[in-house]
């Protein structure tokens, strides 16, 4: 042992080629092993974290292509449906009374009232607020009938030619003469509030749907 480490101890880095040869081996050996140690710190670690950084980058944008290139795929069945649904609502929407045909539907309302024997102690058309495709007219109203009559007077309305929507806001119900009961069939009811009743605009006519600004406008 001790012969060995005099024999380390004495080696000349100055004249490597006296040495023996297993020390030559092993001096290479290290030699090589610090130069890729230095090369690997220096130059392959950097470039490796920036790999594993680069491959983790590939697998998002992989998984981002892959939904975008789903939602493409079913771009143009969707643009289809909203075409049909657009197509389905103009039909419906031309199925309500139009503006000409408005005074006469009002007018068909009211005698449906007066031809069931109900007693329209009033029934005021106002003004029509337009809304983004369709106008909605309010009529204030106080009607006088039985229970039977009141229901033959909405099953006339449904019955009419055109397609009548009636929505009610702020309606009472209720016995006309108290005293008698509460509400049943014989009894006279009083019906008061305000319906609403609705149509469809003309394309040249202004909805409440905000005007794209024109560019460079004010």
């Amino acid at each position: 042992m001790s012969r060995n480490k005099m024999a380390i101890k004495d080696l000349n880095f100055n004249n490597t080629g006296s040495w023996p040869q297993e020390y030559k081996i092993g001096f290479c050996a290290i030699l090589i092993a610090v130069v890729v140690g230095a090369a690997w710190w220096f130059f392959v670690r950097d470039k490796t974290e920036e790999l594993e950084k680069l491959e983790r980058q590939e697998t998002d944008l992989r998984k981002e292509f892959e939904t975008k290139q789903g939602r493409a795929s079913n771009l143009e069945p969707l643009k289809l449906q909203l075409a049909q649904m657009e197509q389905q609502l103009q039909q419906m929407l031309r199925q309500l009374p139009s503006k000409t045909e408005m005074p006469d539907l009002i007018i068909d309302i009211s005698q449906t009232a007066l031809a069931t024997g109900l007693s329209s102690e009033l029934f005021r058309p106002g003004n029509e607020s337009p809304k983004e495709f369709y106008a909605e007219k309010p009529i204030s109203l106080r009607m006088v009938g039985t229970y039977h009559q009141f229901g033959a007077f909405v099953s006339g309305v449904a019955s009419l030619p055109r397609v009548v929507i009636l929505t009610m806001h702020d309606i009472a119900l209720k016995p006309r003469n108290p005293d008698r009961g509460g509400i049943r069939r014989d009894v006279p009811l009083e019906l008061a509030g305000t319906v609403k009743t609705y149509r469809y605009l003309d394309e040249e006519e202004p909805s409440s749907k905000p005007k794209p600004k024109k560019k460079g406008g004010r």
